[in-house]
């Protein structure tokens, strides 16, 4: 009975979840490492690739083999955010459907529609000097319509199209829809173990990424639950015993083959990481920025990896060079100018689009004519005046 009425205590001290932040970092790194690997493709196969010769392999293989499952990690981190943040403002209808909509429209749409018209644009370049698109081959007006409205992955595609990756983001705009309509009718943890049980007898995306943001949800609500409790330290120290010994467990139940049982272990291990990981953090105030700035890149990398991807080889088609696949300087060129626009990506253009969007559509009509004309102008030409929103 103890336990069921700390789930809904209010929250203690603010906690800006740099744990958090690290690993989303660290997920899209691996991402990017993961999909080095379109530099060996023709039309969407790769053709020669030999694992063992990329670049840092014997460091990074782990990321190289296995960084598709950050998808996972990604949905599991969101659902942790979103329950974190939104649960009772939601619930408690601070947060309007408007508000929420404007929030998640202004954080995700400006960087998607430039990266889908800048992949719209170059792709018929990279086909008129090879014959075949690069990668993702369904680039027509039929899988471009969706994509204007995120929508690109919900079951009416043939494949992925146009800048890929969006297709993580578009099935999770669809748990977005489902997580607020059931916070206003109840924000009993019991439907998040509802939603995970429906998951595990379902197949395919849209049910693994219900099933991570769910269960993300749920090391949300623990964490709630144990900030101001005597058990807080027990629980931790459980949890942080069970983030070690569980992967060695795994191991040996599957004889080192964790593919065969990945959905149900990486659903079992993420929330208990996000769990120990979200723990309150103090960090000096230099280091502070750079995790803030290393957790804000991550949705620009993201979404900006292709992009450069698709002009890199599109200037080697033009110039009939071969792509230096395992050249360690190319690879670290590739990670390095990604990481670097994507940091000023972020800084430039995305915290100026997000705020600009939700001061227009936000902001009391009234209010806006009565601003100084001098603020306004400020917060559209210096960006970087501008406050970087936390974990969102």
């Amino acid at each position: 009975m103890r336990f069921k009425m700390t789930l809904t205590t209010a929250p203690g001290p603010a906690n800006k979840l740099f744990g958090l932040e690290v690993l989303r970092f660290l997920t899209a790194f691996a991402i990017l490492v993961f999909h080095y690997r379109h530099f060996a493709f023709v039309a969407d196969e790769p053709v020669g690739l030999v694992n063992d010769r990329l670049p840092l392999y014997r460091l990074l293989h782990v990321f190289y083999d296995f960084g598709t499952y950050g998808v996972w990690i990604f949905w599991c981190i969101s659902g942790f955010i979103f329950f974190w943040k939104y649960r009772d403002a939601i619930s408690d209808r601070s947060v309007g459907g408007w508000k929420f909509f404007v929030l998640r429209f202004s954080r995700l749409y400006p960087l998607h529609i430039a990266t889908l018209l800048f992949v719209a644009l170059v792709q018929p370049l990279y086909f008129n000097l090879n014959g075949y698109f690069f990668v993702y081959q369904e680039n027509d007006l039929t899988h471009f319509l969706p994509q204007l409205l995120m929508a690109s992955n919900w079951g009416f595609q043939n494949a992925l199209s146009f800048n890929g990756p969006i297709w993580s983001i578009s099935v999770e705009v669809l748990v977005y829809f489902f997580f607020f309509i059931m916070l206003l009718a109840t924000r009993s943890w019991l439907l998040n173990l509802l939603v995970i049980a429906a998951c595990l007898t379902a197949s395919g995306l849209v049910a693994t990424c219900f099933a991570f943001f769910y269960i993300g949800g749920l090391a949300a609500m623990a964490r709630r639950a144990v900030t101001s409790s005597v058990y807080r330290l027990a629980a931790e120290s459980t949890g942080w015993l069970a983030v070690i010994v569980f992967p060695l467990w795994a191991w040996q139940f599957t004889n080192g083959h964790l593919e065969s049982m990945d959905f149900l272990l990486l659903l079992t291990f993420t929330p208990i990481l996000l769990f120990c990981l979200s723990r309150e953090i103090v960090m000096p105030a230099s280091l502070q920025k750079v995790v803030e700035a290393a957790g804000n890149m991550t949705y620009s990398s993201y979404l900006l990896h292709f992009p450069i991807q698709l002009m890199a080889v599109v200037v080697f088609a033009m110039f009939r060079a071969p792509i230096p696949l395992y050249d360690g300087t190319f690879f670290g060129l590739f990670i390095g100018t990604t990481l670097l626009a994507s940091y000023f990506t972020y800084r430039y253009f995305e915290a100026p689009a997000q705020n600009l969007i939700r001061e227009l559509l936000l902001r009391p009509r009234a209010a806006r004519r009565e601003r100084p004309a001098q603020s306004r102008s400020e917060a559209t030409r210096s960006p970087s005046k501008i406050p970087l929103p936390n974990i969102d």
